[in-house]
């Protein structure tokens, strides 16, 4: 499985737009937000904005950079695999 980010801005509604499209071979599995310094303690953080499948957690986890979010993403999708 190969995952690829692409970098893009996203209209969240607040000042968190650097943002990632995570695509698992070609399928788009989750968009990847970055908090910014609103969030305090949390201000660079990953949140995981949105998963698709079984990248879609109940409580959706922050992660400190992008390869802790990629890993986490790999996890899940092999998980359901």
């Amino acid at each position: 499985m190969i995952l690829s980010l692409q970098a893009v801005q996203v209209a969240t509604g607040s000042d968190d737009a650097e943002s990632q499209l995570v695509f698992a071979d070609g399928y788009l599995v989750a968009v990847l937000v970055r908090l910014s310094a609103q969030h305090d303690d949390d201000a660079g953080k990953w949140f995981l904005e949105v998963g698709f499948g079984p990248v879609e957690p109940v409580a959706p986890p922050l992660f400190a950079d992008l390869p802790a979010a990629r890993a986490w993403i790999m996890r899940q999708l092999i998980a359901a695999a």
